[in-house]
């Protein structure tokens, strides 16, 4: 796609029509009033006129980088998640979007999202039946055409210096096969946090001893080569099983110590497959289990991890119980205030 024809989806100086304007209002000169996700697909546009300056040049410098988002029904969130990859200052060859069969929209909204980034950038796939994440992960990563996959969901973020940070520590290391980083949990309109000097590399021990995983999935990027994929009859931890396959058959991973993604909602206990605590728990202990099948964990490793999981899921009630309690009581002062303010 040319400069020129995202500088006019942008709204830049060239004037074209406009593809946020309804056909039947285009003549009158009204425009519909835009919502929140138009605007943010404006922005987008923005950032893809940058990407596709860059491309233009002698040397495009991108990052050797796949990145995969699983999209189900997201089509309010979906347009903020690609302009965090656009956003990168080492942006990343190419990202796969992959519709899991949402039948709301979404798919429409991918498609728009594809053109208004530079030609071949953004590529929309779609399942032919609802998958979940894990084979709508696996679709992209049969279609990934670079030798490094990062994954990012739809209601998440990166953060800008996430892939040149990821991209220098794998090209100063080419044996760390999966490197991941901690994660935050933000309101989007707030900036990303500061980068923690010095940066620090921690390789993982090859072993497990809690019942979560230390790597967030928004924040992975490993080797698009390795013999492991997710495990498509799992809807819940099956980046656990995954990430535990990885580091227990000996492949070296790393964490580094900066956080390079955020999350806008609680990680756990506030809606979609996370929401449900107990099934979440099942979904953990199922995990366990099958590395126990697979041989590589053993039985000491088992009952210390069942103990981990039992005393986290308490806490998780706990934390759950005290923000809903929280909720609830801003909701109750909530008008007074309003009222007191209005008085004054």
């Amino acid at each position: 796609m040319k400069v020129e024809k995202l500088k006019a989806v942008a709204g830049g100086a060239a004037r074209r029509a406009d593809p946020f304007i309804r056909p039947e209002l285009a003549q009158s000169g009204q425009t519909m009033k835009q919502p929140e996700h138009d605007m943010a697909m404006k922005r987008l546009a923005r950032r893809a006129a940058g990407l596709a300056r860059n491309a233009a040049g002698v040397d495009a410098g991108l990052a050797p980088v796949s990145v995969v988002i699983p999209c189900y029904r997201c089509a309010d969130t979906i347009v903020e998640a690609v302009a965090s990859v656009a956003a990168q200052k080492l942006r990343p060859a190419e990202v796969l979007l992959i519709d899991d069969a949402s039948g709301d929209g979404t798919l429409e909204r991918l498609k728009a999202i594809a053109r208004v980034c530079p030609d071949g950038w953004v590529k929309v796939l779609s399942m032919p039946r609802n998958g979940g994440a894990s084979g709508a992960r696996n679709l992209g990563w049969r279609h990934a055409s670079q030798p490094w996959i990062a994954f990012l969901d739809a209601d998440d973020t990166w953060h800008p210096s996430k892939l040149s940070v990821q991209m220098d520590v794998l090209a100063n290391d080419p044996t760390i096969c999966l490197l991941a980083h901690p994660m935050n949990v933000q309101r989007r309109s707030d900036p990303p946090p500061a980068l923690r000097y010095p940066l620090k590399v921690k390789i993982c021990p090859r072993h497990l001893m809690w019942p979560r995983s230390s790597f967030p999935t928004p924040s992975v990027v490993l080797r698009r080569d390795l013999p492991f994929r997710f495990d498509e009859n799992r809807r819940r931890a099956e980046d656990f099983l995954l990430w535990a396959q990885i580091l227990l058959s000996g492949y070296r991973c790393a964490r580094l110590n900066q956080v390079l993604a955020s999350l806008h909602k609680q990680p756990f206990g506030e809606g979609g497959l996370s929401g449900d605590l107990k099934a979440m728990r099942e979904a953990g202990l199922d995990v366990r289990r099958a590395l126990y099948a697979e041989g590589l964990i053993g039985p000491w490793q088992m009952r210390v991890l069942d103990v981990s999981n039992l005393l986290r899921y308490a806490r998780r009630h706990v934390l759950t119980y005290a923000r809903r309690v929280a909720a609830r009581r801003r909701a109750r002062h909530a008008p007074i205030e309003t009222r007191a303010r209005t008085s004054s």
